[in-house]
Formats: structure tokens, C-alpha cells, sequence
């Protein structure tokens, strides 16, 4: 058996034609597959707008901008995720909030961030970042209450879940990354997730004003459009006071401003032309993702060694499929002799030495760090062939059982 690893990138004949055909175009980048991918995208999830940017973390760094973040202000989020989530509030000078996980669906503990916000007297929490963990969709509807009531925003980090959902309060679908009840969400291109771009980011929203914003920041905060500008015709032109006027009624062409401090968080046109191209069998993969995970589920659920596992969820997107288990550090090793690349997600981001400098200690979170002790990622990609899950399944067997 080759090796098998617990996630992996699926490129067709047709994405490689995608991308050659782009880089045989007249653009490389800020060209017009950036803005077919972000129209495709915005529509697969449902939202009105979308903003391609060059990664996952640039994206939330850019939400965390445009929502105003800035020394001072607290934003609750969850410790099992990748550090990128809480990042984005440092990187802006806030402080970041760590809650505990519900231990039953490993996302954030909307009980527990209650009692935060009713403890935060002084009104100094501004948001919450709630993770669709491994693809599990967070209920927004219910954050959005919850944020309401306390005055704060939300960013969905659904990096791990394009196509996946959560039933509403009247048993709706309500898409993850739709911006019915988020202010912001953000996806990724990684090589291992669900849409594939080598990197890349997206970012989706309902609110006008924001996309706007997002679009100037993720290009040195710079703007082309004549209806923003603030300078006068005569300066964009070169006129001096003195010199006759232009007869001309619009800025000449060449003419642009820098109207904010932003970043060149830009994504090229042949990484759009990969990602438009895998968009368009997004939900062939997604089926086979739910077809692997049943398969799981099947195998382990009556089994002694099994102290949790993602299941079978409505509307979960699989970008990972996890089993809690005794002895972890055995099995991972074991399922490493035999060429199988489990991976662990996450170590707890509130136990990492950064964030341990903020006062943040082993015990804090007891849930998240429970989870962390007995976690493990198994193989959980479309490619996966039944030969090869049913080889990761017989040596999990094997381990346990001697």
C-alpha cells in the first residue's frame, strides 16, 4: 500500500488546462478570472458578494480590519482551530478571548460564551469567531442572537466547510459562508481543502460597505473608482493653479488613491482559473467526502476503543473525520509504520508559548484539552479509494485488537 495521507489535493486534466490557458492570457494577475471566481463562489454559498484574497489568513486579517478591530478590544474564539483564527485579532492589537468547546460537537460552547459576555461588564468584547470545525457547521443563527444582544459582530471562519450547512430554527439550510447571519466569513485554498488553489482565500459578505472596504484593503488600500476619489480633478490631472484648467470631466486614466494603509493580499489569475475549475465539481467531492465518512461511522460506531468521532452530521462537509481514542500517540505511531499519515487537529491554541505569555494555562479550558488528548485525524480526502479506507480501518482494528 502507497502512502496514505490524512489529506490530499485531487488536480484533474481540467484544472491543468485551466491554469495553462491562463497563463498563456494576457494577465497573471488582476485579471478576469479573479473576479468569474469570486462571482462562482459568492454563488455557490449564497452570499452577494465575495473578495478573493491570497490566503486563508490574510483573509481574516483583512475582516478583522475592515470590523475595526484595534488595541483594546477583546474577540472570543475557540482553542481548537488553527492559530490564524485568534491571529487576526493580535495582528490588529486586540486580545483575544479563548472559550471552551462543546465536547459532544467540538465547536465553540455558545453556553460558554454566554457567560463570558455577561461577565464582560466594561462592554470591551467586540466580536466572536466561531470555527466550522473539521466542517461541521457552528449554528450562526443562534451567535447571531447571542451577538446581538451584546453588541457584537461576527466572523464566521468556515474554512473547513464550502458547501455545508446547519438547519435553522424552521429546519432550513442556511449555507455556510451565506452571510445570512455572519457579518463576515472567510474560506481557504489550501492543497488540502475542499477547493484547492495551491493557496488562496475567499472572503463572503451581505453588507455592501464592507465588501467595498475589502476590496481597497487587500490592495495596499489603494482605488481606481472615480466615485471615491477625494482628490480634485485639477491635482489628478497635473494642472496647476495657475495653468488652465482641463477641459476633460473625469480623472485621466492613469489616476488612482491611496485612500487607506492596506495589503497586497491579492490572489493571481491562474490561481482563480485553478480554483474556478475546481469549484465546478465542488459537490462531487463533498458526496464522496460523505461517503467516506459514512463508511467510517459504520466501522467504528459499536466499537470499545472509540470515545468520540465526528458521525453522521446533516450538512457536515468532512474536511476532516476525527476519533477520539485511548493510547493516541500508539496509534498514531502505528498507523505511521504502516504508511498511514494521521495528523492531529488542533493542539489547543490557548497551550501554545505565545499565548501562554497572556496568562493562559493547562486547566483553563478542560473540554478543548481533553479533546486534545485523545484526538486524531484520519485520512479524509475524495481520491481516497475504498482499498485504501478499508486498509486505514483494518490497521486502527488491528492496533486495538492485537
Amino acid at each position: 500500500m502507497n502512502k496514505i495521507p490524512y489529506g490530499r489535493q485531487h488536480i484533474t486534466e481540467s484544472d491543468i488546462q485551466a491554469v495553462v490557458d491562463t497563463l498563456k492570457s494576457d494577465y497573471l494577475t488582476q485579471g478576469p478570472r479573479i473576479a468569474e471566481f469570486e462571482q462562482a463562489f459568492a454563488n455557490y454559498v449564497g452570499a452577494k458578494y465575495a473578495v478573493a484574497v491570497s490566503n486563508g489568513t490574510a483573509a481574516l486579517h483583512l475582516n478583522a480590519i475592515a470590523l475595526d478591530v484595534k488595541p483594546g478590544d477583546k474577540v472570543i474564539t475557540t482553542p481548537i482551530t488553527f492559530v490564524a483564527s485568534a491571529n487576526c485579532v493580535k495582528y490588529c492589537g486586540g486580545e483575544v478571548i479563548f472559550a471552551d468547546i462543546d465536547p459532544n460537537t467540538y465547536l465553540l460552547d455558545i453556553r460558554e460564551v454566554r457567560k463570558i459576555l455577561e461577565a464582560d461588564i466594561h462592554r470591551e468584547i467586540k466580536g466572536i469567531i466561531p470555527v466550522n470545525f473539521a466542517g461541521r457547521v457552528v449554528d450562526i443563527q443562534a451567535f447571531r442572537q447571542l451577538a446581538d444582544e451584546f453588541d457584537c459582530w461576527i466572523i464566521e471562519d468556515a474554512c473547513h466547510s464550502p458547501g455545508g450547512f446547519f438547519l435553522d430554527s424552521d429546519q432550513k439550510q442556511v449555507m455556510s459562508g451565506s452571510g445570512q447571519y455572519a457579518d463576515l466569513a472567510i474560506f481557504s485554498f489550501h492543497p488540502v481543502k475542499h477547493i484547492a488553489a495551491g493557496e488562496g482565500g475567499m472572503i463572503t459578505t451581505n453588507d455592501e460597505k464592507l465588501y467595498k472596504k475589502l476590496l481597497m484593503l487587500r490592495t495596499h488600500g489603494i482605488t481606481r473608482d472615480e466615485n471615491l476619489f477625494e482628490n480634485s480633478l485639477e491635482f489628478a490631472s497635473g494642472t496647476s493653479n495657475n495653468e488652465q484648467r482641463t477641459t476633460s470631466l473625469s480623472y485621466p486614466d492613469w489616476y488612482m488613491e491611496m485612500q487607506e494603509l492596506g495589503f497586497n493580499y491579492r490572489l493571481t489569475d491562474f490561481q482563480a482559473a485553478l480554483g474556478l475549475s475546481q469549484l465546478n465539481r465542488a459537490e462531487e467531492g463533498l458526496e464522496r467526502r460523505r461517503e467516506i465518512a459514512k463508511n467510517y461511522h459504520e466501522a467504528f460506531k459499536n466499537k470499545s476503543f472509540i470515545k468520540g468521532q465526528s458521525g453522521l452530521i446533516e450538512g457536515h462537509a468532512y474536511h476532516l473525520y476525527i476519533l477520539e481514542v485511548d493510547d493516541r500517540i500508539g496509534l498514531f505511531n502505528y498507523l505511521r509504520e504502516n504508511k498511514i499519515f494521521a495528523q492531529i487537529h488542533y493542539i489547543p491554541a490557548h497551550l501554545m508559548p505565545y499565548y501562554r505569555q497572556f496568562g493562559w494555562k493547562e486547566g483553563d479550558l478542560p473540554n478543548a484539552e481533553k479533546y486534545y488528548s485523545q484526538c486524531i485525524s484520519i485520512p479524509m480526502f475524495p481520491s481516497l479509494s475504498d482499498e485504501e479506507q478499508r486498509f486505514v480501518m483494518d490497521k486502527i482494528d488491528d492496533f486495538y485488537n492485537g
